[in-house]
């Protein structure tokens, strides 16, 4: 079989597209035996050409120019990973309504602006890829557009941040937020600013991305409630371990009844979950539907060389597939509204600080009570005088757990801020034994 040559453009040269680079060139003969091409990188858009790169990109492939990119028109593939939405956004949308198939490993361009991009896409009869975007080298989209089609999964479940998987574990180990941060950014996990990191933005925008894909469906960004992990304190990672459960930021999508909630936020994960035991800088993701009932997938989900992975994947699935209409659309086929943020139910863990006195605990059963929410285990230690309550409820939606702790908030034997965290697990109540 005669070789086709494929020159490849990168928007950006940092560390995933030198890497990029790399697997192409090194793995060149391997693609070629696979599908009959050869890709090359022939332009790659940077800032700076003079910075020092982590693989050679050789003569006259470096350019600040994206007009040397757009209007070169033997390239008819391209890879962004510039990051940021702009003006890496523009470029893609160029890219794409000028007839090239564009990767891209940028959540954030994928979450608040896929519609637009599959839109010009399809019009144009290009792909658009971004199996990077999500978990990397986990190749979770693959699954869910490929294997999964006829599936029809109701459930996504994962931790789909290394960052702050890596800073809860380092906490469930004995050290604080502050030190594990500090060493998630001594280890390159965590950036100088790790706001996005921390504060569930770049989950979120994962999450978005999984559930469109998975409920066929366009889930904005907008719809996602987002919890980071600032407020998770030392009691939070002991309160866990007592009750054989483990902290966890979670990225979780649920679909019933025609309505969709997504929401990013710590989690208790019991320690018999597939997720508890995914520990550092790792990425799962569970699966839930009719025909498979359950898959993990586990994995690296950052990194340079994971990253340029799953990139190459999509390039390679492209010129493997061009030509034959298969799976090139928009995942999305159809509209599901989004379920009301309190509807969502699930077991809770609650976390009280109130008086240590007699009558106390009948006052918040009662505001429990009133709302519906139903205690299965409670343990309660001294502390200053006080006495802190660790609650574990029986399922209850989110809006009457909510308003049961506004409640126990404004009672004055309430001292300290009562907080709430969702309990994942597939067991029961009664399987944990707290029935």
């Amino acid at each position: 079989m005669q070789s086709v040559d494929v020159p490849v453009a990168l928007l950006g040269y940092g560390t995933v597209g030198a890497a990029v680079h790399r697997l192409l060139s090194e793995q060149g003969d391997e693609i070629e035996r696979a599908t009959g091409h050869r890709l090359r990188v022939v332009r790659a858009l940077v800032r700076d050409p003079a910075r020092e790169r982590g693989f050679d990109a050789g003569p006259g492939v470096l350019t600040t120019d994206f007009d040397a990119v757009l209007g070169d028109r033997s390239i008819r593939l391209v890879a962004e990973v510039m990051g940021g939405v702009e003006p890496a956004g523009e470029h893609v949308l160029a890219l794409l309504r000028s007839g090239r198939s564009v990767v891209t490993a940028n959540k954030q361009l994928v979450a608040r602006h896929g519609a637009e991009l599959f839109d010009a896409a399809s019009t144009a009869g290009a792909q658009l890829r971004f199996e990077a975007s999500v978990c990397a080298a986990i190749p979770v989209i693959k699954v869910l557009r490929e294997s999964l089609v006829v599936t029809n999964v109701h459930r996504v479940v994962g931790i789909v941040n290394g960052t702050t998987n890596f800073i809860l574990s380092a906490m469930s180990e004995g050290r604080s937020y502050a030190d594990a941060l500090a060493e998630a950014q001594r280890f390159g996990y965590a950036e100088a600013d790790p706001t996005d990191d921390v504060a569930g933005l770049d989950a979120a925008a994962k999450t978005a991305i999984l559930a469109t894909v998975a409920f066929g469906s366009r889930v904005p960004l907008e719809w996602v409630a987002v919890d980071g992990i600032e407020a998770v304190r030392e009691e939070h990672i002991e309160a866990a371990r007592a009750l054989d459960m483990r902290v966890k930021l979670l990225g979780r999508a649920t679909l019933a009844h025609g309505r969709v909630d997504v929401r990013v936020g710590p989690a208790f994960v019991d320690i018999h979950h597939p997720l508890a035991a995914v520990d550092g800088p790792f990425n799962a993701v569970m699966l839930q539907g009719d025909a498979i009932r359950e898959i993990t997938m586990e994995g690296p989900g950052a990194g340079g060389i994971e990253t340029a992975s799953a990139v190459v994947a999509d390039l390679v699935s492209i010129v493997g597939t061009t030509g034959t209409g298969f799976l090139q659309g928009d995942p999305v086929w159809r509209q599901v509204e989004r379920m009301p943020p309190g509807d969502l139910a699930s077991p809770w863990y609650l976390r009280l600080e109130v008086e240590d006195r007699a009558g106390v605990l009948a006052r918040l059963a009662q505001e429990l009570a009133v709302e519906g929410v139903s205690v299965a285990r409670l343990v309660q230690q001294p502390s200053n005088g006080h006495a802190v309550l660790h609650v574990v409820t029986h399922e209850a939606p989110a809006g009457r757990v909510e308003a049961a702790l506004a409640a126990i908030r404004a009672l004055p034997e309430s001292r300290g801020e009562a907080s709430a965290l969702p309990v994942v697990s597939e067991r029961g109540i009664e399987e944990l034994g707290w029935a």
